[in-house]
């Protein structure tokens, strides 16, 4: 009797144990949501889409707010589909991080309305602002020559990712015709200075490294800073002693943008 009381018991213990792993599993599955937004498919937990509770989506998934299925017997919704990724990621990090260059900010600000994101909202308007007031911002932009060695060439501009532009274009240049780029000139984030050059028989100024290694002219220099500028948007704005007719041969040049 003993022998048969413990079968039993053991079975029934193996049966509550498969029965509380089936309401695990069940719970689970049941906590992951599909979405149908604008025909892309999102799938994502209910603890995600419920994170701000007085949301569409959070009174879609409480049963507050009637929302449409789609043949398959996912919750639809008529919106921008590759625009949802953001707001979905915004549910999930708290936080609105978006990719660089991104540029649909008004149309994302809509799509946060419409979900009822308030935080968002105001998140995406208040990076709009910003990006506007930059592009708002004058950008000034000084090549001058002295024609001393001790000055040489300087380029100065307030801006200085587009430092970091001229440098990379004249590390191209020196790189693919002679020895280099002579590293220690760039003096700071917003200046780039050639200080060291001698003058060549037929009067060419040839920019040297510290070590007296010939890179190449500094009209060479001068004249890659100037194409750069133009190609970015600058415009010349004024053009100190250009007797030679040549703006190369100027002494100072400012451009802003």
């Amino acid at each position: 009797m003993d022998g048969k009381a413990n079968r039993r018991e053991m079975e029934c213990e193996e049966k509550q144990s498969n029965s509380e792993g089936c309401d695990a599993d069940k719970d689970y599955r049941t906590s992951l949501i599909t979405l149908n937004v604008g025909g892309y498919l999102y799938i994502t937990q209910k603890q995600t889409l419920t994170k701000y509770p007085d949301s569409l989506l959070g009174g879609v998934i409480n049963g507050r707010i009637m929302c449409p299925l789609d043949a398959d017997g996912h919750y639809f919704i008529d919106r921008d589909g590759l625009l949802f990724r953001h707001i979905l990621n915004f549910l999930r990090n708290g936080e609105l991080l978006l990719p660089e260059g991104f540029r649909e900010n008004q149309l994302l600000a809509q799509e946060a309305e419409f979900f009822q994101l308030k935080v968002l909202s105001d998140a995406v308007k208040s990076r709009w602002e910003r990006e506007q007031l930059a592009c708002r911002e004058t950008t000034f932009l000084e090549i001058t020559d002295s024609h001393d060695r001790s000055q040489g060439l300087r380029i100065f501009c307030n801006a200085p990712d587009f430092i970091a532009k001229i440098k990379s274009r004249i590390v191209l240049v020196s790189k693919s015709r002679l020895d280099g780029f002579p590293e220690e000139f760039a003096v700071s984030s917003n200046i780039i200075q050639f200080k060291y050059f001698i003058k060549s028989e037929n009067g060419t100024r040839l920019v040297l490294k510290e070590d007296n290694t010939f890179v190449c002219t500094l009209e060479t220099l001068k004249f890659e800073a100037i194409m750069m500028a133009l190609k970015c948007g600058f415009r010349l704005l004024t053009s100190l002693d250009c007797s030679k007719g040549s703006i190369v041969h100027s002494d100072a040049l400012h451009f802003i943008k």
